[in-house]
């Protein structure tokens, strides 16, 4: 395994974003005074709904035992525990809305901002003590506080914009494979070296390629070409009509053009058989990743190279990583939130032990929120055997910046902006007009002024 270690830079905070499906699927039950699924129960027991999407096995497994385990730990409070799949969340969370039988308690990825906003969310301050809440680890503050009120308990972060290579791949080319590229200069440096020695279906690297992944990965880019997002401060206009957007979208094009990446996905950004099977030299993706490659892969977590992603040479420090996130919120029409957050703070904001087992079985890829809960982790027998958790941990997630807080049609926008100029479908010029006109409409149709963070 080889591991780099880069600068910390300064810590840059926004609120995770993602679709507007997800976002609206984690809201809370809408129609005023009508109260979420948990009920007082027989003999004096509070019941309380906590509901949570399907994940890999493993946290599934942790889900279902974390739940069992505070049941047994006391006997006022019953929490039941419902698995719900992926590709129904969003029409089963919707239909209990309306109901007025959203779960008390639940997961969530959204733009807590949104959450705050819609009045879908409890906050947290009166039903989770004041010592739980000021463990949250700086870098998370951003998608579990909003104006100084906490709405939300992180789980996990998770960073979303990692670069993985096969030292094999790269030390048959003449690249150094003990680091990662510094710059994109570097990087496409290596590319050269790397194309003349692959064989045929083999690629230098497997990057974002479609505009939604565009939308959600690249935040972090932007920020590490532009020192902004696509939005001024105020959300009163577009902020991309600029060199810096420009150059970004540039990089992608070469990287098309010169055939250093497929022109058809071999794998989902999110996914990483196309790097297991050899087809790449370097692969884009999340922290989870490696997860994957020891699961699937094993023979190559010796050759795999884990680093942070390449800057722009004018980034001056800046991170090019994004953070993804999993919180526990609080329905805002929850009959029981005082049990609700005591199930909360028993099971992730209470004893560090609960949480090591979540941590290590997801095999050190996700980033926990508390020191307390990292110390514990990295005491563990286990990450002696997985030397890319100190890379996750330590270098790259303290100045990863989360998603950005505006609306997701103003991501989409850009997304769709870098797709376009990447493939030639438009030019660098046409895509920034069509974006920036974009954003416009999204800034007028939503009010967003009247919406932007105060902070």
């Amino acid at each position: 395994m080889t591991i780099t270690t880069r600068t910390r830079r300064a810590a840059v905070t926004a609120v995770g974003v993602l679709t507007v499906g997800a976002m609206l699927a984690a809201c809370g039950s809408g129609t005023p005074g009508e109260s979420a699924g948990g009920d007082g129960g027989e003999g004096g027991v509070t019941t309380v709904q906590f509901w949570h999407r399907t994940f890999t096995p493993v946290e599934n497994e942790w889900y279902a035992d974390i739940v069992k385990k505070f049941n047994a730990s006391q006997d006022e409070i019953k929490v039941v525990d419902t698995e719900v799949p992926a590709d129904a969340w969003d029409q089963k969370m919707k239909a209990a809305q309306a109901a007025g039988k959203a779960p008390d308690i639940y997961t969530s990825s959204a733009n807590l901002l949104d959450l705050v906003n819609a009045g879908s969310v409890h906050e947290l301050d009166s039903i989770v003590s004041e010592d739980a809440l000021g463990e949250i680890l700086d870098n998370a503050k951003s998608i579990s506080e909003v104006d100084g009120t906490h709405y939300a308990y992180p789980l996990l972060l998770e960073p979303q914009t990692v670069l993985f290579w096969n030292t094999d791949m790269l030390d048959a080319a003449g690249v150094d494979s003990s680091s990662a590229p510094e710059t994109w200069d570097d990087l496409l440096d290596a590319c050269a070296k790397i194309q003349p020695t692959l064989s045929d279906g083999q690629y230098c690297i497997s990057p974002a390629q479609d505009a939604v992944t565009f939308a959600w990965s690249t935040v972090g880019q932007q920020y590490n070409f532009a020192g902004h997002l696509a939005l001024s401060d105020d959300w009163t206009a577009p902020d991309i009509d600029n060199d810096e957007y420009r150059s970004l979208m540039e990089q992608y094009k070469e990287l098309w053009d010169k055939g250093y990446m497929p022109k058809q996905p071999l794998a989902a950004y999110v996914a990483g058989e196309d790097f297991g099977q050899q087809k790449v030299a370097f692969k884009v993706s999340g922290s989870w990743m490696m997860s994957e490659i020891g699961s699937d892969y094993p023979d190559l977590l010796s050759k795999t190279g884990v680093g942070a992603f390449p800057s722009s040479s004018d980034a001056d420090g800046r991170t090019a990583t994004t953070m993804g996130n999993f919180t526990w919120v609080v329905d805002a029409k929850s009959k029981n939130p005082d049990a609700a957050g005591e199930f909360l703070s028993w099971a992730i904001a209470g004893d560090p032990e609960n949480l090591v087992p979540f941590f290590v079985d997801t095999q050190f890829t996700k980033v926990p929120v508390r020191q307390s809960v990292q110390d514990a982790v990295a005491e563990s027998e286990e990450a002696a055997d997985a030397p890319w958790s100190s890379v996750i941990v330590d270098d790259i997630a303290p100045d990863a910046i989360a998603g950005a807080t505006y609306p997701w049609d103003v991501n989409l926008a850009v997304g769709t902006a870098m797709e376009s100029v990447m493939k030639g479908s438009a030019s660098v010029d046409d895509a920034i007009k069509t974006a920036t006109a974009a954003i416009q409409t999204v800034i007028d149709r939503d009010g967003l002024p009247d919406k932007a963070p105060k902070n």
